[in-house]
Order: structure tokens, then C-alpha cells, then sequence
């Protein structure tokens, strides 16, 4: 009989906010048992981060406090203890060494003045009687065992010097560092590449049965938890929904939200008109009280498959138009070596002599890892990075020939939507000013009243309220930061939008919707798209055709679902069998 590590009752954690108590845990009970991956899975704000920092009890109080429930922990000595009711001194006893947490984002949970060896040998020094020989010792093994390259030179580099998985990986070689019983892990392969992704989750994997630990693994990805829980608990607001074994969650999912959170991540084997959301499947009446939609996945499915008839009819028409993007021979080569006296010796190849054209009504999809080049070449398209060689013809026009003054008036036409919608909206800014002040700049409309209005139209067009106009970016989730941005790039009527990883950091259910949206907008403006992402499963739902790119140069470049249905490179297939597919033969031969 499997031994029970870990007991929580009734768990209830709140918050104290300016409109009231919000209750972001609401009497929760689970088990974990040793050797188990249990998977908590859900959307922003249902709760399940919040579950995490109360086991670890780092809730910051205020405004937060546990104002409930049990949380019993069976330690190595074999004791039970409630850590609910331990002393901080205590509680760091356990923190760190028997139970251990890897954070969501990697960058802002290492300290950027400190190496990351130093870092992981503190907790080394903190939990374990060993002296700093041993501990780098420890140290740089632990990196070996996360597979870092170079484990010596990783030790002697700091955070900004890694890529977003090697980050992860220092997070991960901290956490096993004192072979903790449990190692929570919060969203730890969101936003990576789905091949790092996949090494991580094998890694994971690895190191629990090496030190014999339990996981509680959070993410708000069905697919990624096909791939390693045991069990499964859906969260939504606060609450637990449905739980039980991994098999029968994904077989024969009861709760609508449940069904809601299986259908909205891209099917590989079809092609969908729009993604199924967690809204088409439940909703609530005049009371509150939750109605089930649809009852079958399956069912939901089906109603918005389109046949390849009308694949092929599609892509047709859009090849039967003049082209309305060239790009030939391009490089963007960036310098990376030079001589004393400033000449330059060795370059980046971040773009090294790509070719393609897009259509008029086009989405071509540009997927890879990243660093294979995709987000500098859209960048280099709208000139916000320069050009070693090539051409750029848009509508007839040479791009990198054109004056500042024509670059502006061309930019009204061509937009970006960025990676980070956090990032990419200034703080200082009201959410309406932000997208106003592009139109006032090219001079859209008469006046700031006629500009306002279009602005509010373009909120309710990307699904917000005109309330919205006033609110700061700060007041707003990650899904409505990407709509704002949406709505932005909208405000000067372009032709032509780069969605540069627009989706890649969001829940599948936002990201549905922000999916959705793009369609329905490309639809109703006749947009053509040049659609960057390294998840290919997004990319082939999105794309009509599809470029793989790897280390600067195209990989293969055709009609996305002949792509993804017969890939020619073995880089390309790699990238494909890296996808967490979720499917039920999988799950029933990992199980057993």
C-alpha cells in the first residue's frame, strides 16, 4: 500500500482586497502519496498557485492568510505535522529540504546579481552540514543531472546569461538539491519550446524516481498532464471540480469545465473552423447557478471540423492571387566577434538567406526554438531590425529602399502584436490612450472625440467594454493585455499583422479566444497574417501554409496540415513529436 505523504483538509486561503475577501482557495482536500505526480490543473485565478504557496506557506500576509483547514505532512522521521500550525522557524525546516518548489518564472525567481551555482549551493549550505567544497561539488553534479551544457560555465554565469529552459533547469537542479519528499512544480515548462519541454518533462520524471520524491505539478495544460500525473484535480475559482485518475479525467471527463479545458487545445489530426472554448461548453443562469452546454467534446468537435475540400478550396484561392509579400535572399546578420580596432570578425546569423512569399487573406505560419530566427525575421520584414542583404517587396514596394517619411505612412499598413503583452503596453498609460496614440501620430480621424469612439468600437470588436477605456494595464489579466494589443494594432486599419508568439505565455482557454479572434478578424477585414510561434500545434491550426525554420535558414516550407501529416526533415518531425498529444493509447501504455 502506496504511503500517504501528504493530507490537506478543508483548505481555505483568502485575500483582503479593496472589493472584499476574495477566497482564491475554498475549502479544498486532496491527498499525495509517495512516488505519486499528482496534476493540479486549471486557468489563471482558480486557485491552484495559490494551493501551492499555502503548502510551502508563502503566502504573503498581508493581504493573504489561511483562514482555515489542515495541511499534514508525514516527515522523515515518520512524524505527522500540520504545517498550517508550525512557526515560520519551523516551517523552514521543511521549506527548501523536504518540501521544495520550482517556481512559473524562472527569470524573476533567480537573483540576477548572484551566479547561479552560488544560488544553488545556498540552499546546499542552508539545509545540509556540508562545507563549500562539497557543495560546489554537489552543485555542479546537480547540473550535469539537468542536463546543462557545460556544467562549470553555467556555474560561473549569472541568470541573464542563460536561455529561458537552461534558467529552468538551475531552478530544477535547486529544488532536487537536498532530495526533497515533494517537489511542487508551478507551470514549469510554460512559455519553453515544446522539444525543451519535452526534455524537462523526461527529466522530471527521471529525478523523482531517483530520489524517490512525490510531484505535485501545476499547469493549465491537459496535454502536458497527459504526459506525466498519475492523478489529476481541475480547479476552478477556488473549488475543485472533478479528480481522480489520469485515464478516466481524459477518457471521460465529467464536469463541463473539464470538457471545456479537453477541447480547446488544437486537435493535430483535424482541421477547425474556430477552438471550442470552456464558454461553449458551460455557462450560468439569472441565479448563478452553472448549465451544462454541450455534453460530448466529441460532439463540440465535430460541429466545427472543416473537411479538405474546403481546405483545398481555400488554398487554392489564395494562391491564385498575386502575391502581397516578397521576401528574397534576406540576412540579418548580427556582429558577434570584432578586432581592437572595431572590425568585425565573426556574426550571428539570426536570418541567413530566406525566401517566401504570403498572400492576400493568407495566415502563413513561422514556427521553431527558439533562436532559430522567426521573431528577427519578422522584425526585419517592418525594418525594426536591419538587414544585411536581401529584399523585402510589399505591394510592389522595396521596403529597405524606402525614405523614414514613406516607412512611416507604410507602417499604418503593417503592424505587430509582440510577444509580451506586458511588456509591450506602457504602465503610465490608460489602457484608451495607449490605443489612440498610434492613430494620433499617423493623424486617423478628425478628432480625439471620433478617435475615442473608434477606439471603444475596437475594445467591444476584441471582446472588452468600453468601461475599459480608463483602467491601467496593470488591472488586467495576460488574455486581456493580448486583446488590448489586438485592439491596437487594429486602430490604424493595417492590411498586414505579424503576430509575434501572441499566444505563447496564455491559458489554452484564453488562448482560444485570442485565437478565435484573430480568425474572426481576418475574416471580417481581410487581413493577412505572418503567424510566429514555436508551438506547432497553434501554428497549424492558425496557418494555411507553414515555414519551419532552424538556425536562420528555412527547413521546409508547404501546406501546414501536409506538414504536419507527412514532415520531410527530421528537424521538423522532431518538433512534431515533441507536441503533447494527450491521446488515450499514450496515457493507457505509460499507466501500465
Amino acid at each position: 500500500m502506496s504511503q500517504l505523504l501528504l493530507q490537506v483538509n478543508n483548505l481555505q486561503t483568502h485575500f483582503k482586497t479593496d472589493e472584499g475577501l476574495v477566497k482564491a482557495v475554498n475549502d479544498v482536500s486532496f491527498t499525495l502519496n509517495r512516488g505519486e505526480t499528482l496534476g493540479i490543473v486549471g486557468e489563471s485565478g482558480s486557485g491552484k498557485s495559490v494551493t501551492s504557496l499555502s503548502i510551502m506557506q508563502l503566502i504573503p500576509n498581508p493581504p493573504g492568510f489561511i483562514a482555515g483547514g489542515e495541511i499534514l505532512f508525514s516527515n522523515r522521521k515518520g512524524e505527522q505535522v500540520d504545517l498550517v500550525k508550525l512557526p515560520e522557524k519551523e516551517i523552514r525546516k521543511y521549506r527548501g529540504n523536504e518540501i521544495a518548489m520550482i517556481f512559473q518564472e524562472p527569470m524573476t525567481s533567480l537573483n540576477p546579481v548572484f551566479t547561479c551555482g552560488d544560488q544553488v549551493m545556498e540552499a546546499i549550505l542552508l539545509h545540509q552540514k556540508v562545507g563549500k567544497d562539497v557543495a560546489r561539488a554537489m552543485t555542479i553534479e546537480l547540473f550535469d543531472k539537468v542536463q546543462l551544457p557545460t556544467p562549470e560555465r553555467i556555474f560561473k554565469a549569472y541568470p541573464h546569461q542563460l536561455s529561458g529552459g537552461q534558467k529552468q533547469r538551475v531552478m530544477i537542479a535547486m529544488a532536487m538539491s537536498c532530495n526533497p519528499s515533494i517537489l511542487i512544480a508551478d507551470e514549469p515548462t510554460t512559455a519553453l519550446d515544446v522539444t525543451v519541454q519535452k526534455t524537462i518533462l523526461e527529466m522530471m520524471s527521471k529525478l523523482k524516481s531517483e530520489i524517490d520524491s512525490s510531484v505535485i505539478f501545476i499547469t493549465h495544460d491537459l496535454g502536458v498532464i497527459a504526459e506525466i500525473a498519475d492523478r489529476v484535480i481541475v480547479m476552478y475559482k477556488g473549488k475543485i471540480v472533478e479528480q481522480g485518475n489520469v485515464f478516466d479525467i481524459f477518457s471521460n471527463p465529467q464536469h463541463p469545465y473539464t470538457k471545456g479545458l479537453l477541447a480547446c487545445r488544437p486537435p493535430l489530426g483535424k482541421r477547425l473552423s474556430k477552438l471550442p472554448t470552456v464558454n461553449d461548453f458551460m455557462g450560468f443562469d439569472e441565479e448563478g447557478k452553472m448549465i451544462e452546454k454541450v455534453s460530448s467534446v466529441e460532439e463540440m468537435i465535430k460541429s466545427v471540423e472543416i473537411s479538405p475540400s474546403q481546405t483545398e478550396a481555400r488554398y487554392e484561392k489564395l494562391m491564385a492571387q498575386e502575391p502581397i509579400l516578397q521576401v528574397k535572399g534576406l540576412k540579418t546578420w548580427f556582429p558577434s566577434k570584432k578586432n581592437f580596432f572595431g572590425k568585425v570578425l565573426d556574426y550571428v546569423k539570426a536570418v541567413d538567406d530566406v525566401t517566401f512569399n504570403v498572400y492576400p487573406g493568407e495566415t502563413l505560419g513561422l514556427v521553431g526554438e527558439s533562436g532559430c530566427g522567426k521573431t528577427t525575421l519578422g522584425r526585419t520584414i517592418l525594418r525594426l531590425a536591419p538587414a544585411k542583404e536581401g529584399e523585402i517587396i510589399y505591394k510592389g514596394r522595396s521596403v529597405l529602399d524606402l525614405s523614414q517619411s514613406d516607412m512611416k505612412d507604410l507602417r499604418k499598413e503593417m503592424q505587430i502584436i509582440f510577444q509580451d503583452p506586458y511588456s509591450s503596453l506602457n504602465p503610465r498609460l490608460t489602457i484608451g490612450n495607449a490605443i489612440m496614440e498610434p492613430m494620433q501620430v499617423h493623424g486617423i480621424l478628425g478628432s480625439d472625440a471620433e478617435r475615442k469612439d473608434r477606439v471603444i468600437e475596437l475594445l467591444e470588436t476584441c471582446n472588452m467594454l468600453p468601461e475599459h477605456f480608463n483602467r491601467y494595464p496593470h488591472e488586467f489579466s495576460g488574455g486581456q493585455r493580448q486583446r488590448i494589443c489586438v485592439a491596437r494594432a487594429l486602430g490604424l486599419n493595417p492590411k498586414f499583422i505579424i503576430c509575434d508568439e501572441s499566444v505563447s505565455a496564455l491559458d489554452v482557454s484564453v488562448q482560444a479566444q485570442v485565437l478565435n479572434l484573430l480568425i474572426d478578424l481576418r475574416e471580417k477585414f481581410q487581413f493577412t497574417y505572418i503567424f510566429i510561434s514555436h508551438d506547432l500545434s497553434v501554428v497549424k491550426f492558425m496557418s494555411d501554409r507553414m515555414i519551419v525554420m532552424n538556425k536562420g535558414k528555412i527547413e521546409e516550407m508547404g501546406i501546414a496540415d501536409e506538414i504536419y501529416n507527412n514532415p520531410q526533415r527530421a528537424y521538423t518531425q522532431k518538433l512534431i513529436s515533441a507536441i503533447p498529444k494527450g491521446e488515450l493509447k499514450d496515457i493507457e501504455a505509460r499507466m501500465g
